[in-house]
């Protein structure tokens, strides 16, 4: 049975999308009871040379995003950076809002400063939805690192019945 690149894909980073936005909120609460300044929260990387949360939230959404981009539609303008955890929650509000449902068509992207023309679906299989995972993934660590209650539940968001 043929599945779609939308229903491969969608579900899980709205979902997963979700549950980044309650581990923000979760770390908003934590940096609130700490009385740390929001922008260390921000700027936090788990090593030197890796992105900070505000950067991985900032991936994630880029990424899930991914789809829109396969199918050939304009995508939302979303700012270059966010300064604050309320605009990290407006970008994945606006990350969720847009996505909805060409497996074939080309996707070029530039990643590492160079451009990569990929089939529509090896993008979203294979480049857009590994990265979207690890995006997601590190910003929880991130914020796990720090001590942030939160745990498994939390990382994967509420699921679909």
């Amino acid at each position: 049975m043929p599945i779609s690149m939308y229903h491969a894909s969608v579900p899980v980073y709205l979902q997963l999308l979700g549950g980044l936005k309650g581990v923000i909120e979760k770390g908003e609460a934590a940096a609130t009871a700490k009385k740390w300044e929001e922008n260390t929260l921000l700027n936090w990387r788990l090593y030197p040379d890796m992105f900070t949360f505000e950067r991985q939230v900032r991936q994630a959404c880029v990424h899930a995003l991914g789809t829109g981009r396969a199918a050939g539609v304009d995508l939302p303008s979303l700012p270059d950076i966010d300064n604050n955890l309320a605009g990290m929650k407006s970008r994945i509000d606006k990350t969720i809002d847009f996505l909805n449902g060409k497996e074939d068509s080309q996707v070029t992207i530039t990643a590492g400063g160079q451009q990569r023309n990929f089939r529509a679906q090896v993008y979203v299989y294979h480049f857009a939805m590994p990265n979207f995972y690890f995006h997601i993934t590190t910003a929880y660590n991130i914020l796990r690192s720090l001590g942030v209650d939160i745990g498994k539940r939390d990382f994967m968001g509420q699921m679909p019945s």
